[in-house]
């Protein structure tokens, strides 16, 4: 993998020697090691909501659609994920983020580097969590899209997520959304 360095990869979450999760994690520990880009990973799962699939993006997918997708759609996924979006199988999406609010039991502690956000940065993380996209927060923020991006950006580098997918989990799993 690290020869060819591909932008995307198709993990299917059952596999006969390693399964999807544990190589997921482990390309994303060899391109951090390597310090170069990782491949954004979208697995492939036979159910909505499975917990390997919800354990993969734990681990750093950038999300997951279900096997007996069209290929249509699946291109279209790939293509989505490989342009820094996030791709959910369709009705999968309340179900998976109330795994992850229910998921971590007792009093959630914000991380300290949350703290680092701006006010502006926190609102915008507030509503990139609810699942706004770029030109929905422009809007109710009085900002241009490229501005938001921008926000998005410095707030994925601070927190140290990959994409907006972990900034959601990230705002379940810390108790983060309102």
């Amino acid at each position: 993998m690290a020869r060819t360095q591909p932008d995307v990869v198709l993990m299917d979450i059952r596999m006969p020697v390693m399964d999807g999760i544990a190589a997921t994690a482990a390309i994303l520990e060899q391109a951090d090691r390597e310090r170069r880009r990782a491949p954004r990973i979208l697995v492939l799962t036979t159910f909505d909501l499975d917990e390997a699939a919800t354990r993969a993006i734990r681990g750093g997918a950038s999300g997951f659609v279900l096997k007996d997708s069209d290929p249509e759609f699946l291109l279209a996924a790939i293509r989505t994920v490989h342009a820094g979006t996030s791709v959910i199988a369709a009705g999968a999406t309340r179900e998976l983020f109330e795994h992850f609010d229910g998921s971590a039991g007792g009093a959630k502690q914000v991380p300290e580097a949350f703290h680092s956000l701006t006010t502006r940065e926190k609102d915008i993380f507030q509503s990139a969590a609810r699942g706004l996209s770029n030109s929905e927060i422009a809007q109710l923020e009085f900002l241009s899209e490229a501005t938001v991006k921008t926000h998005i950006s410095r707030i994925l580098a601070k927190l140290s997520l990959r994409d907006r997918v972990q900034l959601v989990v990230y705002a379940y799993e810390h108790g983060l959304t309102s």
